[in-house]
């Protein structure tokens, strides 16, 4: 799938009310606040400004879904693990988190966004023990890798692999230099079946 996606803005969900309807397939994209999620959607669908980026971690406060074609969507999950907000805040996202896990059967696949100089945090581990468990598949995407030198980048991932669940590919990931974006836009295109 190299061509660009036909992706829209569809919903913004606070709650499980608030969700589309679960039917199709959909795939979602988590990890920590400030990790690289919004950038990674929008350089997988070929659109600047898709969702919605900032410098200041948690800025996605709720769950916010994707048209890419009929009953086709990509799901931008709240960030984790970000101290600087409340802790009612924290709490309505996990809620949320666990709403939309606990009951959306359309999900096919779950994209975790790593910051490579992070390497993968409990939380990251909680993720992608869950898509496991549910038998959701999972790949993890090594982001901010224009960071380091390529030899860097390769050592690190190799070091990450350590400590990543056995059988979750590690993309090496880049937004602004579109390193492992056609890999990443594959591996969405197997999941959504897209031809």
């Amino acid at each position: 799938m190299t061509t660009a996606l036909n992706a829209s803005f569809l919903t913004g969900a606070r709650s499980a009310k608030q969700f589309p309807a679960d039917m199709g397939l959909e795939v979602a994209f988590a990890g920590r606040s400030n990790s690289g999620k919004s950038s990674a959607i929008n350089a997988i669908t070929k659109r600047k400004s898709l969702a919605r980026t900032s410098k200041t971690p948690g800025r996605t406060r709720e769950i916010n879904f994707f048209t890419v074609a009929e009953d086709r969507r990509l799901v931008d999950l709240p960030g984790y693990g970000y101290a600087k907000v409340s802790a009612g805040v924290r709490d309505e996202w996990r809620d949320l988190l666990e709403q939309y896990f606990r009951c959306r059967r359309s999900l096919r696949g779950l994209f975790v966004t790593v910051d490579i100089r992070r390497g993968i945090g409990d939380l990251d581990r909680v993720m992608l023990r869950w898509a496991s468990d549910a038998g959701v598949p999972a790949a993890a995407l090594l982001t901010k890798a224009d960071k380091l030198s390529r030899s860097a980048g390769l050592r690190r991932r190799d070091e990450i692999a350590g400590s990543a669940p056995e059988g979750v590919p590690l993309l090496l990931f880049s937004a602004p230099r579109r390193l492992g974006v056609d890999e990443a836009r594959a591996q969405l295109g197997a999941w959504l079946d897209l031809a």
